[in-house]
């Protein structure tokens, strides 16, 4: 089975453990989200990349969601005494990723090879691209201007009105090796729980990638982040609201119209499932809140499922 996911980081990280926990590895392909990748200290950090690669490295701190289990942090510390921002908190072993990657691409490397070559040196066994090799930036307007993905979300915990989202060089980027391939070969191409605007969005932004979609000879089904009125994690709610999104799965299924055929929505959800089937979506009801390895492998053969029913 020719398997493709575009993800995101936390939810997808989950999604994405309980696939490989029912497939084989080899079978999976990621389309992950560089849109908020950042400068720290000098080095390039990707966020989603890192989260989904070691998610399925099985070295993710699956308490934080985020970086590596069982990490210090010393060297933030140290910055800190030095003066330097520490709002963005890298752990020790992090660094030796960051500092990796970095140092590969001042000599050249595409991002598309050095993620290759840390998912070869984790063991990861699913093949993961970044969704561009050029650099595509999520920015978020406030009121008080522009902000990069990270200052919004980490630095100010989100707490700021959201007046509008854009992709920053999206538009002259060109997906990287393998990504249009990857969607327009797959049986089943499965849209993480992620954040519909700033995990997804910049992916769908960038040229090519909704044509694809909409073209692929696949099946093409989404989970829906959304559950009751609320996000699962993170401000999703309120950027989909600065996009004129209803926060609920009917706004899921808009942000990936035309294309979006099937979304899995939460059981406490069913009584949308009239309202996206006049959009031309087919519900399919599940248990998407996923709170241990169990739940991950039980959505994830849900998801599975879709491939043989949508013929």
């Amino acid at each position: 089975m020719r398997l493709t996911a575009i993800a995101g980081g936390t939810g997808a990280a989950k999604l994405l453990r309980g696939l490989v926990a029912v497939r084989p590895r080899h079978e999976l392909t990621v389309i992950g989200n560089t849109g908020d990748d950042a400068e720290i200290w000098g080095l390039h950090v990707s966020p989603d990349l890192d989260t989904v690669t070691y998610a399925l490295a099985g070295r993710l701190d699956a308490g934080r969601g985020w970086g590596l289990a069982g990490e210090t942090f010393r060297c933030l510390e140290a910055m800190g005494d030095l003066g330097a921002e520490t709002w963005f908190n890298l752990g020790d072993r992090d660094l030796a990723t960051h500092l990796y990657r970095t140092r590969a691409l001042r000599e050249g490397v595409p991002l598309s090879a050095v993620t290759a070559e840390l998912c070869r040196r984790l063991s990861v066994g699913a093949r993961i691209l970044p969704m561009s090799d050029a650099p595509v930036r999520t920015r978020v307007r406030t009121p008080d201007g522009w902000l990069s993905f990270q200052e919004y979300f980490v630095r100010e915990k989100a707490q700021v009105q959201v007046l509008d989202v854009e992709y920053a060089g999206a538009a002259a980027a060109s997906p990287a090796p393998g990504v249009l391939e990857s969607i327009r070969e797959a049986e089943l191409v499965v849209v993480c729980p992620s954040n519909p605007v700033t995990s997804v969005g910049p992916v769908l932004a960038l040229p090519g990638i909704a044509d694809a979609l909409a073209a692929t000879r696949g099946r093409v089904a989404a989970v829906s982040p959304i559950v009751g009125g609320a996000a699962v994690s993170g401000p999703a709610g309120e950027l989909m609201r600065a996009r004129g999104l209803p926060v609920s799965a009917v706004g899921v299924a808009a942000a990936y119209a035309p294309w979006l055929r099937t979304l899995v929505i939460d059981r406490r959800d069913a009584a949308l499932v009239p309202e996206l089937a006049h959009l031309g979506v087919r519900a399919v009801l599940a248990d998407i809140v996923m709170t241990d390895p169990e739940r991950e492998s039980a959505l994830a053969r849900v998801v599975l499922d879709l491939q043989p029913s949508l013929e």
